[in-house]
């Protein structure tokens, strides 16, 4: 078990802080709903109750969907463009092993099935990880558009005007002022740390260069 957590650590450990903030998240916006509701004379929600609602649907999932629209476009735009110095980064000038041709990769035990099998399979696997990414980031924006809709129709009753419905929700400056507002962090995340990760160093984090190797050294 011991050897078991220590190969699975980085996901093991960014799970059990996602589980702790998610359900920090879940507490205190259940309060904040709450507070909301009292204060425009209706009932106070269970935790339960609140995961039924609008703004958590929307309050998740607008997150989500950014996070996951970051993360494949990271992937994809790193296939083809360059940093130089960056550890973020393929080696500029010399072959990098992600750009190895798999149809050419000598086949044991251990090689990924759809390696061996080739075809249509081989084809989806070598773009599967952005595929994944892509997929989840779609559904978060369309679950993001459903919650939103509702809780901005819950706004709109309560002030006396109609509902509306998800596609009239699409067309709201509200949507994609949320949208926007978590796209931009994002990026601006990736590119601070592909800049800094040219000269910046931290011991020890593949994420970064070995402290002593020059800055124009590209790749990690």
């Amino acid at each position: 078990m011991g050897r078991w957590a220590k190969e699975h650590g980085l996901l093991l450990a960014n799970a059990g802080l996602f589980l702790v903030f998610f359900g920090g998240m879940i507490l205190s916006g259940a309060a904040s709903y709450s507070d909301e509701q009292q204060a425009h004379g209706e009932a106070a929600v269970s935790v339960l109750e609140f995961l039924g609602t609008g703004a958590f649907v929307e309050a998740t999932f607008e997150n989500w969907e950014s996070e996951f629209l970051q993360m494949a476009m990271y992937v994809i735009l790193t296939v083809f463009l360059f940093q130089k110095g960056s550890s973020e980064s393929k080696p500029m000038g010399k072959a990098a092993p992600q750009d190895q041709d798999p149809r050419d990769a000598t086949v044991d035990k251990s090689t990924p099935w759809p390696v061996k099998r080739g075809g249509a399979a081989l084809v989806l696997y070598e773009h599967s990880l952005s595929i994944l990414l892509l997929l989840l980031f779609l559904a978060s924006f369309a679950l993001h558009a459903v919650g939103g809709a509702a809780a901005y129709s819950e706004d709109q009753l309560s002030h006396g005007a109609a509902p509306v419905t998800v596609l009239q929700y699409l067309a709201t400056s509200r949507f994609w002022f949320e949208s926007f507002q978590n796209w931009q962090s994002e990026f601006l995340a990736v590119a601070v740390l592909v800049g800094a990760s040219v000269y910046l160093r931290e011991k020890g984090s593949p994420e970064s260069k070995p402290v002593a190797e020059p800055h124009y050294e590209t790749g990690s």
